[in-house]
């Protein structure tokens, strides 16, 4: 059972979330916070295996909850799938860069918000496209310094999956992909994280433009 920790200001939306996820077999809610600040409490309280945090939220938002969750190891195996509003805005490298496992607009259809919180909890990073392609679209538009000298400490393979994982395949796609096992692909996914001192697949992701391993179409 995926226990979830529901975060949003609005009372509807917290209550729409939680008919949907309890409607599942495999998850329920635990909990519910109408701030950042209550997001972490509760979450130690609770300890759910997934967080679902609205980006904005009076009393401490949603990226400084992520902040917060990220430094306390007694919440290390917490997963944290940001929502917002709108598309794309400026806390979406914060929001991946602090540690969150997704980011989801509000609209996004109730099924990929379900297979959404599925992937989080097996580890995978899910975007919606709508921000995945804006995502790309900003580091064409600027592009930020890269990074230097992590890349060299990769293997080739892990190399291949991280640009892979960028892409936005999963540990089963890589492997057809590579004609390896989920289990080696998971491997060498978890062996990049710990080399890149990275928390999740979302670090990679982040890693992979900025260290230019990965360059987003029209700029390459």
């Amino acid at each position: 059972m995926i226990r979830v920790l529901l975060a949003d200001d609005q009372p509807l939306m917290r209550g729409g979330f939680r008919a949907l996820i309890d409607a599942e077999d495999d998850m329920t809610v635990v909990a519910e916070a109408a701030d950042g600040v209550a997001a972490v409490e509760l979450a130690l309280a609770h300890r759910p295996d997934i967080a679902l945090l609205d980006v904005e939220m009076p009393g401490g938002n949603g990226i400084q909850a992520v902040r917060e969750i990220a430094a306390l190891e007694a919440l290390s195996g917490l997963r944290i799938v940001m929502l917002t509003n709108y598309s794309f805005d400026a806390y979406v490298f914060d929001a991946l860069r602090a540690g969150a496992a997704g980011y989801l607009v509000k609209d996004t259809e109730p099924e990929e918000l379900l297979r959404c919180v599925r992937a989080a909890a097996c580890g995978e990073t899910l975007l919606s496209p709508a921000i995945a392609a804006k995502l790309v679209a900003e580091y064409v538009a600027h592009p930020p310094a890269r990074l230097a000298g992590k890349v060299e400490g990769l293997t080739g393979r892990e190399t291949e999956i991280v640009a892979l994982v960028a892409r936005g395949l999963t540990n089963t796609e890589i492997a057809e992909r590579l004609f390896i096992s989920p289990a080696t692909a998971k491997t060498h996914v978890h062996r990049a994280m710990m080399k890149l001192g990275v928390r999740d697949r979302a670090g990679l992701v982040v890693f992979a433009y900025e260290s230019g391993l990965v360059q987003p179409k029209g700029a390459e």
